[in-house]
C-alpha cells in the first residue's frame, strides 16, 4: 500500500502544537493540552499511535475525534492505529497470526478486544474473527471511518510530519505506507532534510546510552525533530507537545506532562559520572542477588553491575531482563521541583526536565 500524502496549511501567527504516541492515555493528553493552554486559536497535529497498549484507547480516539470537530486538528495514522481498520476490513497486509499474538498479549489493552466485548462478541481464536469484524464494523462505524481517512504524511514547504519516518522528501506518494508508519531507530539512519521532519514512534530515551531522557530531540543540522516521550510504554514516560517556531528558522519549545506528583528537593546533589541507561532492546541481565525491593544485577551488554527495582525485573525463556533502568544521579539544587517516579528505601527515582535519575536527598 502506498503512502497517503496531504498538504497542511499552517497560517502565520497561529501556534502549532505537535503530539505523538498517546497510546490510549487520555489523562496525559488532556493534561498536556491543559498545561500548554491549548485553545481555539491553536493548531494541533497528532502524529499517530493514538491507540493500543492501554484500556483507554477507545475513549482517547473518541476524544481526538471530538477535538477535530471543535478545533483545527490534523491527525496521522500510526502503525498501532492501522491495526484496527486492517483487522475489520480483513486486509492482507496484517495476517491473522499477528492478531492471535496481539490479542493474547494485550487483552483489554487492545482496542479491538475492547470494541469486540462492547459489541457483544469474543476474539479468543481465528474462528471468532468473522463475527468480531461484523460486530465491530456495525457498532463502531464512525471510529473506523475516522481511522480509514487518516493520511500517512502531512507536508508543506517548511515541514514534513510523519509517524515513523521517511527516506526522502520527494516522490512521497510512491513510499510504502507501512515504512512511513513503522520506521524503527530513524535518527540512527543518518538522514538529513531540507524541511523539518517531525516524527514519533521511537521513544527518544532509546537513543541515549548514558541517561534516560524523554525530552524531544531536535537535530538542527539534520532538520529532524523526534518527540515520542514514551507515554504509556515507559514507567517514567511523558507526553510531549512540541511547539513549532512562530517563523521558519525560529526556536522550538515544548511542554510535557507525566502525571507524577511533584516534590521540592531540600539538598543539593551532584550528577554522577559515567551513568548507564538500560533501555528496551539492550536490557538483558544476570541476576546476582534478589531482594524484595531491589535486585543486584549485571547488565550483560555493558558488564556493569547495578541495583534494579524488583518490580522492573522480568524473566522469559532467554533469562532475565528489565524495564528501562539507570544508576544516574540527577544534578539537583535545593529548592528545585522534581517529578517523583518511585520513592524507595534507598532513594527516590525522579525526573527533572524530562531526565530520569536518582535523588538521595530529603524532599518535601
Amino acid at each position: 500500500m502506498r503512502a497517503v500524502v496531504r498538504p497542511i496549511d499552517l497560517p502565520f501567527g497561529r501556534r502549532v502544537l505537535v503530539v505523538s504516541d498517546i497510546h490510549g492515555n487520555l489523562p496525559f493528553l488532556k493534561g498536556v493540552l491543559a498545561k500548554a493552554g491549548f485553545c481555539g486559536d491553536d493548531i494541533l497535529i497528532v502524529l499517530g499511535d493514538i491507540l493500543e497498549r492501554s484500556e483507554g484507547s477507545l475513549a482517547t480516539l473518541q476524544y481526538v475525534m471530538e477535538l477535530t470537530e471543535q478545533y483545527t486538528v490534523y491527525t496521522l495514522l500510526g502503525n498501532c492505529d492501522n491495526i484496527t481498520p486492517a483487522f475489520v476490513d480483513g486486509r492482507p497486509d496484517i495476517p491473522d497470526p499477528f492478531y492471535e499474538r496481539w490479542f493474547r498479549r494485550l487483552g483489554e489493552k487492545c482496542v479491538l478486544v475492547k470494541m469486540a466485548h462492547l459489541a457483544g462478541v469474543e476474539v479468543d481464536s481465528p474462528k471468532d474473527y468473522p463475527a468480531a469484524r461484523e460486530a465491530i464494523g456495525r457498532v463502531f462505524g464512525a471510529e473506523l471511518d475516522f481511522l480509514r481517512r487518516l493520511p500517512h504524511i502531512y507536508v508543506n514547504q517548511d515541514y514534513l510530519f510523519v509517524h515513523g519516518g521517511v527516506p526522502r522528501e520527494d516522490g512521497l506518494e510512491e513510499l510504502d505506507a507501512h515504512g512511513c508508519m513503522k520506521n524503527d531507530d530513524f535518527l540512527s539512519q543518518g538522514r538529513s532534510f531540507r524541511r523539518w521532519v517531525v516524527v514519533g514512534h521511537w521513544p527518544v530515551t532509546l537513543y541515549r546510552t548514558d541517561i534516560p531522557s524523554a525530552r524531544p530531540i531536535l537535530l538542527q543540522d539534520r532538520h529532524i525533530a523526534s518527540i515520542d516521550g514514551g507515554c504509556t510504554l515507559k514507567a517514567d514516560g511523558q507526553l510531549n507537545a512540541l511547539i513549532l517556531p512562530r517563523e521558519p528558522g525560529g526556536t522550538f519549545s515544548y511542554v510535557a506532562y507525566d502525571g507524577n506528583p511533584v516534590m521540592t528537593a531540600l539538598e543539593d546533589q551532584e550528577a554522577s559520572e559515567d551513568p548507564i541507561n538500560i533501555r528496551w532492546g539492550h536490557s538483558r541481565l544476570e541476576v546476582l542477588s534478589e531482594g524484595p525491593e531491589f535486585c543486584r544485577c549485571r547488565h550483560l551488554e555493558s558488564g556493569r553491575a547495578l541495583d534494579i527495582l524488583t518490580e522492573y525485573l522480568y524473566r522469559d525463556r532467554e533469562g532475565a531482563y528489565c524495564e528501562d533502568s539507570t544508576d544516574y544521579r540527577l544534578p539537583v539544587k535545593a529548592g528545585e521541583k522534581l517529578s517523583i517516579v518511585r520513592r524507595t528505601s534507598q532513594g527516590t527515582l525522579a525526573k527533572k526536565d524530562g531526565a530520569t535519575g536518582w535523588y538521595f536527598g530529603r524532599l518535601t
